[in-house]
């Protein structure tokens, strides 16, 4: 179960969520999308298109020459005994095969969409047919996602603890802004909400039947609204990977020098935790993202490393004073690999 906490204005969290889809449409998976927003149709038609083996390789390959041509170009003007020391790598120099890469410029072919299999759950055509079910003591969306689901996974062959005679495959679950008020939650609307357990009761059941079940699910929330850290700390746990995208659209940050080559910042807040009753907390905290023309990055944020003469030194004041919120491994934690490529 991946939370993906949204940014603002929901652009990146639904673009990451459609690469979640669009990476189980290559890989030939069963789709389930739930949505009050938006119909889950039009969310397939607007997947973007994956990028050929050859030519991600093409381009991979393109970017390690570039790369191996700098570092060319810097042995003759370093030192020779400063050759041997280890070095930042700017991007990756070999080309490593993990998952498929995806050109966000162009939309996914309507004949690869139709290959596979999708199960699309759309609140207001669910409530129209029964719009006072309620069950589990939860509100009606919840209740009615829930079943939905569980219906999917025993009909369609994905429950793990029984045996099936056909083939087995993977069911991706997506479910676009949760605790949203077109879900009927109030969570994101009021301080304290009148039904505080919705939401956590609907995360408890749904993460029981990913446990028996051959499916992966990701949940975008728009947690920038929930203002109880109670419910949040609750979600948390119920969840196995929780990701928070904080966008740089409408805030200081989008001016400040100190963030001029990123879009936003990623903050990972728990990663999955297998026999163990604590989280590992990940080292690596300086995460940034940037949209490019074909492709979402994410990269480790690396400062400046001197500001241009023209900075006052107030403003200077204040960028370092903004450094030091990030964590402190942005020059420790910057050797490996910079970014990963979706």
């Amino acid at each position: 179960l991946v939370f993906t906490e949204e940014d603002k204005y929901g652009l990146y969290s639904n673009l990451l969520f459609k690469y979640f889809l669009a990476e189980g449409v290559v890989c030939g998976h069963d789709l389930f999308v739930a949505s009050a927003k938006e119909h889950p149709d039009n969310i397939l038609k607007e997947l973007p298109a994956p990028l050929l083996d050859d030519f991600s390789r093409k381009e991979l390959g393109d970017e390690a020459a570039a790369v191996k041509s700098e570092d060319f170009q810097d042995s003759m003007k370093i030192a020779w005994r400063y050759q041997n020391l280890p070095k930042i790598e700017a991007s990756p120099t070999t080309y490593t095969k993990f998952g498929h890469y995806y050109d966000v410029s162009k939309k996914m072919s309507p004949e690869l969409c139709q290959s596979v299999k999708l199960h699309s759950f759309y609140l207001h055509e669910e409530l129209s047919f029964e719009p006072k079910m309620k069950a589990w003591n939860m509100n009606s969306g919840y209740a009615r996602l829930l079943q939905s689901i569980q219906r999917i996974i025993s009909q369609e062959g994905f429950d793990g603890s029984d045996p099936q005679k056909k083939q087995r495959n993977v069911l991706r679950i997506g479910i676009q802004s949760l605790g949203s008020i077109l879900w009927g939650d109030d969570v994101c609307c009021s301080d304290p909400p009148e039904d505080p357990q919705s939401l956590t009761k609907f995360l408890y059941v749904l993460r029981g039947l990913l446990r028996k079940s051959l499916s992966a699910c990701i949940i975008t929330v728009p947690a920038h609204l929930i203002q109880n850290k109670a419910i949040m700390e609750r979600v948390t746990n119920l969840s196995d990977m929780v990701v928070g995208l904080e966008s740089f659209i409408g805030s200081e940050r989008e001016t400040n020098p100190l963030y001029k080559d990123y879009h936003g910042l990623v903050h990972v807040h728990q990663i999955p935790r297998l026999n163990s009753l604590i989280c590992d907390v990940s080292d690596t905290k300086d995460l940034a993202f940037r949209l490019k023309r074909k492709q979402l990055t994410i990269e480790r944020l690396h400062l400046p490393p001197d500001l241009s003469d023209t900075v006052s030194r107030a403003s200077k004041q204040d960028l370092a004073g903004s450094a030091k919120l990030l964590s402190s491994g942005c020059g420790a934690m910057a050797i490996g690999k910079k970014h990963l490529d979706f």
